[in-house]
């Protein structure tokens, strides 16, 4: 047994766990998180992907140990007092999910995107080429691309405004 610490959805957070507890079963079974969901097991889906200390990984493949003393960001920390972040809200207007299964996912995968390639300068060519690690079997990718570039140009919008 290990003690794992870290801070999750900016709330500090421990608990005891087996060495071999992988992050995405601390995030689900240990704190009770459930939007990050396990879709393959086997790093192939994407369904898993949280950020961690600001980048986007995998928790099916990460041991909750690894995090430890680290900053981690879930689905459910990313809406701020009520208000859905701009990738959710983009999701949501232009019908970027489906079943919502890879949801939580892709809406991670698409902040690193554009935390990682800078607000507004995403094209779809990009988008999808970085999308590659998660799997979607409802959509076809048409709608998440599009939401992944509204939010990109909104986030980009907003960035401006506040200068």
């Amino acid at each position: 047994m290990s003690k794992v610490s870290m801070v999750l959805n900016g709330k500090a957070v421990s608990a005891d766990v087996e060495d071999r507890t992988l992050l995405v079963s601390f995030i689900r079974e240990v704190r009770q998180l459930t939007g990050t969901h396990v879709g393959c097991d086997t790093s192939q889906c994407g369904a898993c992907v949280v950020h961690v200390d600001g980048r986007a990984v995998k928790s099916c493949t990460m041991l909750a140990a690894q995090a430890d003393g680290a900053e981690v960001l879930t689905i459910e920390g990313l809406a701020s007092n009520g208000t859905l972040h701009p990738i959710q809200a983009a999701f949501r207007e232009h019908h970027g999910l489906q079943c919502g299964f890879c949801t939580p996912g892709m809406i991670l995968s698409a902040l690193d995107m554009i935390n990682r390639h800078g607000a507004g300068n995403l094209d779809e060519k990009t988008i999808r080429h970085e999308l590659e690690g998660n799997i979607c079997r409802c959509t076809g990718y048409h709608n998440i691309v599009k939401a992944i570039k509204a939010a990109s140009d909104q986030m980009a919008g907003m960035a401006q405004a506040a200068e």
